[in-house]
């Protein structure tokens, strides 16, 4: 009986409250997000509105949301050294069926989402774009967000167009999905050299109205300048690659000759601690992170097992081998004084800054990747997270972040998008292609190889121009290993159908009763497979079923 009370109560009280006043209770003002009226009338939140585009960068997960920057589902996961020779991830992570060749329209492993968050991007970007002028504020600030916002446009198109080639410009129209959808125009895809052509355009256009540096809270963070410019420099590096053959070398090295003839940028001294501060002046551009905030756990989801991390990305023997010797040659030379038993001794300064081997130095103690017995193999504590290389990744991570529990703890490494040795490699690159190995080619490599924390010898004088492109495309594999350049670099250069069709190769490493190591190289991962197709990644099929078939799918696919 008071069951039933209570229920005829409530149900009175709804009904009094629904009939008694003409509120419609079903119409309400969400709390959890502001309104486009309200962004629109106030300035401040208009520019709130364009320094979250920034953070939309990041967004990577198949809902669109995430607090990690890099590609697939970000940096403390699946990076893309992991669908290269770089790496692999340990535990999948949607990456082996992008190294095992098997990605497909329907399946695209963790490459799924870059189309649709790059549309979404410019969608919002587009809306500010052509609301702009409707917001009161200062014609200074209206034109340098103007300019922010073309910058973010051009880097979305960028991505687009370095994974898919000619993409759909949609200008700055605002699609709605009360917009007739069967519209031609919509999905029809420019070619690679109309899609280059706007991204470039846009860039020079941003540029010019871009600042010289940001405040000290921004640093790298906002878009300047420089950052337009580098962006500029890294497609029309693409433009003129062999894949792309849409552009000219001299144009490359043009553009990046520009950012270096800036005099604002340098190398940063220590090349380990570049990647866990953000106030260098080596970074152009990068993903920041707000303190107090929480960031990534880098050191968990990369540490070894013995230190209670998860191994994730873990680097190839096919990496480790690329690494040249303290005297400047490569492990293949006869002369280079390599010992296949003893491999770690004596390398590129970079490669101790880079991975974590067998006997490292690490948090006060020593990887053990041996067996029997080895903390940090499979004789370990959590044998599931031992590496499947015989390697950890050392780049980017922050010994003073803990491992255990870090979930609390805000890492505050920056992401970088784009950095002063990539422009010199650029311009190395394009000169090199343009006019041969001159001074200027040497100069800008040798920097590269010769900064303090690295001191690797000079290249040899008198390199043919097809030795010094092999010398560059071996600086870029090392100076910019697991930053996602070297999945896009064997692309454009067409020899991914090389290079990823080379086994993942890890090492065994055994210890006898007199603790003699013995080292034998393996396959970490089977079936390692790239065919043409794959020089482009398939469009998903979600897309291409939303356009009603009509846009174009990549070939092969």
């Amino acid at each position: 009986m008071k069951t039933t009370h209570f229920i005829y109560t409530l149900t009175l009280a709804a009904a009094g409250l629904f009939s008694s006043c003409k509120q419609d209770y079903l119409n309400i003002t969400p709390t959890d997000r502001i309104l486009g009226d309200a962004v629109l009338g106030d300035s401040s939140l208009f520019q709130n509105y364009v320094i979250n585009r920034y953070l939309s960068i990041k967004l990577q997960d198949k809902e669109g949301e995430g607090t990690n920057p890099g590609f697939g589902r970000g940096f403390e996961y699946g990076l893309w050294s992991s669908i290269t020779d770089e790496s692999i991830y340990n535990n999948d992570d949607n990456t082996w069926i992008i190294q095992q060749g098997q990605i497909a329209p329907e399946n695209t492993g963790i490459a799924g989402t870059i189309w649709g968050r790059s549309y979404r991007s410019i969608r919002e970007c587009n809306y500010a774009l052509n609301n702009i002028d409707s917001v009161e504020m200062s014609a200074a600030l209206r034109k340098k967000l103007t300019a922010e916002l073309r910058f973010i446009r051009a880097f979305r198109y960028h991505d687009l167009i370095r994974n898919y080639g000619g993409v759909v410009l949609m200008g700055d129209k605002e699609y709605q999905l009360t917009d007739n959808l069967t519209d031609p125009a919509l999905f029809k895809r420019a070619t690679l050299q109309e899609s280059m052509n706007y991204a470039v355009n846009e860039l020079t256009a941003a540029a010019a109205d871009l600042p010289a540096i940001n405040d000290a809270s921004w640093q790298s963070g906002r878009a300047t300048q420089g950052a337009a410019l580098a962006l500029k420099a890294r497609l029309l590096l693409y433009a003129a690659s062999p894949l792309y053959n849409v552009g000219t070398w001299q144009a490359a090295a043009t553009a990046a000759k520009a950012v270096m003839d800036l005099s604002r940028y340098t190398l940063a001294a220590n090349y380990s601690q570049l990647f866990l501060k953000a106030d260098n002046n080596e970074i152009i551009f990068a993903r920041q992170y707000a303190i107090g905030a929480r960031h990534v756990c880098l050191e968990i989801s990369n540490g070894a097992n013995g230190y209670g991390g998860w191994a994730g990305n873990t680097p190839l023997q096919n990496m480790v081998d690329a690494y040249e010797m303290k005297n400047g040659k490569l492990i293949t030379d006869p002369t280079s004084g390599y010992n296949p038993q003893n491999p770690y001794v004596n390398r590129d300064a970079r490669f101790y800054a880079t991975i974590l081997y067998n006997g490292a130095p690490y948090r006060g103690s020593t990887i053990q990747t041996f067996s029997p017995g080895g903390k940090d193999g499979k004789d370990g504590p959590s044998n599931w997270n031992s590496t499947k290389t015989g390697y950890y990744l050392r780049k980017f991570m922050d010994d003073n972040n803990p491992i255990d529990n870090p979930w609390d703890v805000a890492g505050l490494q920056p992401w970088i998008y784009l950095r002063y040795a990539e422009i010199l490699l650029n311009y190395a690159e394009a000169q090199n292609e343009a006019v041969g190995p001159d001074a200027s080619v040497y100069a800008a490599v040798n920097q590269i190889r010769q900064r303090a924390s690295v001191q690797q010898p000079a290249l040899v004088p008198g390199l043919s121009k097809d030795q010094m492109r092999d010398a560059i495309h071996r600086e870029r594999q090392i100076e910019l290993a697991f930053e996602e350049h070297r999945f896009y670099d064997v692309r454009r250069w067409k020899t991914a159908i090389v290079t990823d069709n080379v086994p993942a190769y890890g090492v065994d490493v055994t210890v006898n009763n007199s603790g003699v190591y013995t080292y034998t190289r393996k396959v970490a991962l089977s079936g390692r497979l790239f065919a043409e197709k794959n020089y482009w990644l398939p469009i998903p099929r979600t897309e291409i079923l939303s356009s009603n078939g009509q846009l174009e799918q990549n070939k092969g696919y």
